[in-house]
This record gives C-alpha cells, structure tokens and sequence, in this order.
C-alpha cells in the first residue's frame, strides 16, 4: 500500500499522524512553502456544535493520539444585535490559532508527523493516482472534489478580518448578529492573547449581497467593535476571501481516493467553524486505510451535523434585525443558558428540528460571480 495525503492542513496532517500509530508511512505533499502557510485567524471548538463530543481537545487525545493545545477555554461568550446584548457564562468551548503562527492548529499538528512533507510541491491528483495506490484529498477547499463532479456546493461567503490589538480577557468571545454589518451572516472577536485579537466578518454571496464593497463592511465592523467594547483599537494586518465554497462531497470515497476536510466539506455552515470535523475526517479515511472501519460509515454522523448547521444557517438568514433583537435578548434567559451549557442536551440537533419548517421550499441560490 502506498499512500499519498494532498494537503498539509488539519485533516491531511491528523491522516498522517493516524497512519503512522498504524504503522504506515505516506508520503505528504503540500504546495505552499511551510504548514499553516495563510492568513493568521482565530477560531474556536465549540461543544455545543460538537455533542456528543463535550471537550474536543481531551477526546482527540485520549481517543486517538493527537494532541492539541488552545489559547484559552472560553468562559463568557457575548452576543451583538444592532439593539440587544446578549451573555451566556460557563464553559463554553475553547479558543485557538490558525494560520501562520508557531502554536496555530497546523503547527502543532506538523510537530506530531514524523513523515516527511514535500513542500512546494506542484504534483496533480492525476499524477498522484499513477505513482500510489490510495490517495488522500486534503486540499482545504473543494476545488478538486468539483473537478470530478463529487461535490454539492450550497452556497459561497465572503470573509473579510483583521488583527488588532488592544486590551482584552482571552476567555471572553463575542459574537455580532447584525444585518447591517453582515448580511445574513455574522461577526465575531477571538482574542489571541490580553493584547492581540481576531476580528471576522463572514456573509453569504447573495444576490442582494452583491452591491457590497468588499472593502467597506469590515471598515463598518471594526467601528462596531470599538464602540461596543469600548475601545480604540489598531488594526495590525487584514485579510480577505471572496467565494469560499461551502456544500459536501457526494461520496466521501470514491475508489481509492477519499475526500477529507473542507473537500469533503468539513466547515459547518451556520457559523462556519468546523475544526474538529476536519481533524475527523482524517483521521477517519486513516482508520480505513488501516482496515479499522469503513470510512463512508464512520462520516455519517458529520454529514447528519452538516445537514443540521446548514438549516440553522437558512433559518437565520431569514431573520431581519428586529428578529435577531429577540434572539439575541432570549440568550439572556435561563432556559437558554441550560440548553447551551448543559451536556444533555445537544442544541444543534434541536435547532434544527425546530426550524426546520420555516425553511421548507426555501433555498437561495448561489452567486456565481
């Protein structure tokens, strides 16, 4: 068996790190320079999108020998409307580094490969599937899934963020629900440390979205953020993606190649987090590879996630400003709080068994610009 993994990202490197436990040695190839050659951002692993999973960082460790660390646990998550606040206090997930930077996600994977990686490598998956038996498609985005017609898109966002610095509680993350900030969409602060943070902004390509400069809504979000927490902040460095392709493979294998991370389509839609279903992924298509289960079974229940985020996300873009005042005020109330910190209970699947009619026979298309 010789296996090539196409990618060095979060699902390419937990596939990597999976196959050696096994015994099995593949040959990595990345096209960019280093691991965790992109933009800095920062995300977060959130139980309440994972359940049953309730602490990500402690099953990948105990569970399958990958070891991860986060910048802090979150233990207060606030939310924006354009005239309601909301809080939810208790523990709430964690938050963690992508990117370029010496402790993001893929850095800390790429210490834990023994394999070596070819970088800046320009090989094709065609030419992969002449030299290997198996291959891994690990790319990070769904080009090549679509290429061979293997991949459903739902919809493409735009993302725009920035560093910034200023004072901040590392265990404090907030949320914006604001239409006139983010159309149909959301944005968030992460911070990297007490001085250093992310800000994001992500919404849907639209057509009623197209009028936007792409320039000017994070102008807008980053007044929004100052005047909120109160602060002058200086923005550092930016960065921007245009049209990033969410939907999900049709097979997650297809012969000896299988698809993983955002080309199996591994980012969750409702807020676009999806970390740990990418690390799964790999791990998963290793555990086949290693004849340790079938990996179109052992993805089914990150599909049944996927399908659940995506009615959260139609339902919320279905909601003017007025709405999402009431949304984010129920935040506020008890019951709320216990649905989302209570282990029991798994929100994402409730969700969207509730919302699941307002939606029905309602679909907008995708922008192709």
């Amino acid at each position: 068996m010789k296996v090539a993994i196409m990618g060095a990202g979060l699902s390419g490197l937990a596939c990597a790190i999976t196959l050696e436990r096994f015994g099995i040695s593949p040959t990595i190839f990345e096209k960019r320079s280093r691991v965790g050659d992109r933009f800095v951002n920062g995300e977060a692993i959130l139980p309440v999108l994972d359940r049953p999973i309730n602490d990500a960082y402690a099953y990948l460790s105990e569970n399958h020998g990958i070891f991860l660390q986060p910048i802090a646990n979150i233990s207060k998550m606030k939310f924006y409307s354009q005239n309601s606040r909301g809080v939810i206090d208790g523990h709430i997930g964690f938050t963690n580094i992508r990117g370029r930077d010496e402790e993001s996600f893929e850095s800390q994977l790429g210490r834990q490969v023994k394999t070596k990686i070819i970088f800046n490598s320009d090989f094709t998956y065609e030419q992969l599937l002449q030299d290997f038996t198996h291959v891994v498609m690990a790319t990070g985005d769904a080009a090549y899934a679509m290429k061979v017609e293997n991949f459903e898109s739902d919809l493409t966002v735009t993302l725009k963020g920035a560093t910034v610095e200023g004072n901040f509680n590392p265990h404090d993350v907030s949320i914006w629900l604001d239409n006139n900030i983010a159309p149909m969409g959301y944005g968030f602060l992460i911070p990297y440390s007490e001085k250093e943070a992310a800000i994001t902004i992500g919404y849907p390509d639209y057509p009623n979205t197209q009028f936007i400069d792409f320039e000017s809504p994070l102008d807008k979000f980053f007044d929004r953020v100052c005047k909120d927490i109160n602060q002058s902040l200086r923005i550092t460095d930016t960065f921007g993606v245009t049209r990033y392709i969410i939907g999900l493979c049709k097979y997650p294998r297809l012969g000896n190649t299988f698809f993983t991370g955002n080309c199996f389509g591994a980012m969750m839609p409702a807020f676009g987090f999806g970390q740990l279903e990418s690390i799964l992924t790999g791990i998963y298509a290793a555990h086949d590879l290693a004849g340790k289960g079938k990996y179109e079974e052992l993805v089914k229940p990150l599909i049944q996630s996927y399908h659940e985020s995506l009615v959260i996300r139609r339902a919320m873009e279905k909601l003017n400003n007025h709405k999402l005042d009431i949304l984010v005020s129920f935040l506020n109330t008890r019951f709320a709080k216990q649905i989302i910190t209570n282990r029991r209970y798994n929100p994402l699947k409730i969700a969207s068994h509730l919302l699941r009619p307002m939606i029905k026979n309602s679909r907008p298309k995708v922008t192709q610009r």
